[in-house]
């Protein structure tokens, strides 16, 4: 089968669409099936960074097809797509062929698919990945809430009125489709995580541990509180600053390490100075995903505060890593650990936060305990066992888009 995967977010952008695009696309082609991923342009400099360090789009398994683009205003990471490129997406497509078009996102990207869909009547997908109506209600604040919101709905519903078949991440987004007024079944498929995430390697692990110690000496000796993902608002770091002033009122040795990089991370920089917590939280910025298994194989807690996460895929990996996970019990935390699966799932409360943090630093059996279930618990994400069900989607669009077709030539 060829499929065409469209997204507005892809490397050297990192966020859950990436990965997930990413990682479905390598295991479609390991399963025979000729992928393209139709993406955005990046400067030089962004694409020399991160993902592409390591690999380059020539050296994939799979297609990549970049639209031109533009910068935007009010964001350093994200581009555009040019609207004026459509006849040269048009032209990529033609030439591939695609038996099936896989919309990932909702700007122009996710628009060029759509409209290919329907112009050259080739079915189509759309994987509802981001609750739009609460981003613009948290960003777009010279707005009255209830307006943004409409917005945000309306955004998604152009693409789930106009696909063959819905799929989404988790039973909280499936909900959300039939909210919207669409009325069909979203078939829920989350995001996998693959195998090659779990790779260690004894050297390297000695060489990252080192990199850690070296660039934050006072981390030694101490427990350590992790935190993986992007540096935004949205992800409600600063909730952690409590969790930890908590936590050292029982476990004094114990720092705060955020892996990741983000438009936010100067604010919370300065918010450390202003607590004067520097000497107990520690920033790292962006690391490649392949070394991100040697920081949750060191950590002893993994903490995720985040109230919006609609698929929490760093809450998998750190549980499949072995690292018991305390997680504030909302979106997409909910669907992942469905109670105290792998650790524990609380209020948002510091307090109630920090004593559950406190219960496995201090009880080693209980550690042990939700760690080893961690890993068990976690394994049903792992892409392999995920894949097939994303083809029986592919085909039953097929089937679908086959049938409207002949209705609409019976007519």
């Amino acid at each position: 089968m060829k499929i065409a995967m469209f997204t507005d977010a892809y490397y050297p952008r990192i966020n859950g669409v990436t990965v997930s695009v990413h990682s479905f696309a390598e295991e479609l082609t390991k399963l025979g099936h000729e992928v393209a991923i139709v993406c955005l342009e990046y400067t030089e400099e962004q694409q020399r960074s991160s993902f592409f360090d390591e690999s380059s789009d020539e050296s994939l398994p799979f297609k990549i097809i970049r639209i031109p683009s533009q910068r935007l205003v009010f964001s350093k990471e994200d581009r555009m797509g040019r609207l004026d490129k459509w006849h040269f997406v048009k032209k990529a497509m033609d030439a591939f062929k695609p038996d099936v078009v896989h919309i990932n996102s909702e700007f122009v990207a996710g628009y060029f698919g759509t409209i290919y869909a329907r112009h050259r009547r080739v079915p189509s997908v759309f994987t509802f990945h981001t609750l739009w109506e609460d981003y613009f209600a948290n960003y777009m604040t010279y707005w009255p809430k209830r307006s943004s919101r409409k917005l945000g709905k309306q955004f998604v519903r152009f693409y789930l009125k106009r696909s063959d078949v819905i799929i989404a991440p988790t039973k909280r987004i499936a909900e959300v489709v039939k909210d919207y007024g669409i009325d069909r079944e979203a078939h829920i498929i989350p995001t996998g995580i693959p195998s090659s995430k779990l790779d260690f390697n004894k050297k390297q692990n000695n060489i990252v541990i080192n990199r850690i110690n070296k660039k934050f000496p006072a981390i030694r000796g101490k427990k350590i509180l992790l935190y993986v993902g992007r540096i935004v608002r949205e992800k409600n770091l600063d909730f952690l600053f409590d969790v930890l002033a908590e936590v050292q009122k029982t476990v004094p040795k114990t720092a705060l390490l955020l892996v990741g990089g983000g438009p936010s991370l100067d604010e919370l920089k300065e918010k450390v100075r202003e607590l004067k917590l520097e000497k107990s939280v520690h920033f790292t910025g962006y690391i490649e995903g392949s070394n991100l298994i040697y920081f949750y194989k060191h950590a002893d807690v993994f903490t995720f505060p985040s109230k919006t996460e609609t698929q929490g895929l760093v809450t998998v990996e750190a549980m499949l890593s072995g690292l018991p996970v305390v997680a504030i019990g909302e979106m997409g935390t909910v669907d992942v650990m469905q109670g105290d699966n792998g650790g524990f799932m609380v209020k948002d409360d510091a307090v109630e936060f920090a004593g559950r943090v406190v219960e496995l630093l201090k009880d080693k059996k209980l550690h042990s305990q939700k760690s080893m279930e961690a890993m068990e618990w976690a394994s049903k994400w792992k892409i392999s066992s995920l894949t097939p069900t994303l083809v029986e989607c592919y085909e039953e669009a097929i089937r679908e888009h086959a049938i409207k077709h002949g209705k609409t030539e019976s007519k």
